[in-house]
C-alpha cells in the first residue's frame, strides 16, 4: 500500500487510522478524483483543482452508508455506496480489481463495526429469555428496528406510526 500523502494525513482524527489509499483518477459527472483514502472512521475523496495546486475533499461516515456492492469486470471494478439520508451514491469507477476488492472487504467490515447496536451490559432483553437475567459479566445485543415512512409530496421521513408528515402535515 502506498502511504496517504502528507494533506490527508493532517485531516484525520486523533484515533482514525489510513487502512488504504488508492491512487486513482475517477472521471465523475460533477467531481474529479484523484485519490480514495480508506480509513477506520470514514471513506475520504480527494478532488484536484487548479492544477493540482489546490484540493478539496469530500468524506463519507460510515454511519451514513447504508448499502455497498461490488461490481467485479475483466480488469477493473466499480464500488457503489448507497448512502442512508438519499443522494446520489458514492460511485467508485474503475478501481483496479485488487484494490477494489480490499476496498471494498474494508468499508463492509467498517460499516459493520459502526453501524451494529450496542452492547449493553446485564440488559436482560434476548429471545426467549425475558425476565430471567444474563450470567454475569456476559454482554447481551438489544436490537430496536426504526421503521421510517417517506412523505410522497415533500419526502421527509417519518415515523412509521405517524398519521400526518412532521414537516407539511399531509396524511400518510
Amino acid at each position: 500500500m502506498q502511504p496517504a500523502p502528507d494533506d490527508v494525513k493532517k485531516l484525520l482524527a486523533p484515533n482514525e487510522t489510513v487502512q488504504l489509499y488508492i491512487r486513482q483518477r475517477i472521471y465523475h459527472p460533477k467531481v474529479n478524483v484523484d485519490s480514495i483514502v480508506i480509513t477506520n472512521e470514514r471513506v475520504i475523496l480527494r478532488h484536484p483543482h487548479a492544477l493540482g495546486l489546490r484540493k478539496d475533499y469530500t468524506d463519507y461516515s460510515y454511519n451514513d452508508v447504508a448499502n455497498v456492492k461490488l461490481d467485479k469486470g475483466i480488469l477493473r471494478s466499480t464500488i457503489s455506496c448507497t448512502l442512508r439520508f438519499g443522494g446520489e451514491p458514492l460511485l467508485l469507477d474503475g478501481l483496479p480489481n485488487k484494490e477494489a476488492q480490499s476496498a471494498y472487504g474494508l468499508i463492509r467490515q467498517n460499516m459493520v463495526a459502526h453501524q451494529s447496536p450496542t452492547s449493553v451490559s446485564g440488559a436482560s432483553l434476548v429471545a426467549g429469555t425475558a425476565g430471567q437475567s444474563p450470567p454475569p459479566g456476559t454482554s447481551v445485543i438489544v436490537e430496536k428496528e426504526v421503521v421510517k415512512v417517506r412523505c410522497k409530496y415533500c419526502g421527509t421521513l417519518n415515523d412509521e406510526e405517524s398519521k400526518a408528515c412532521s414537516s407539511c402535515g399531509a396524511s400518510i
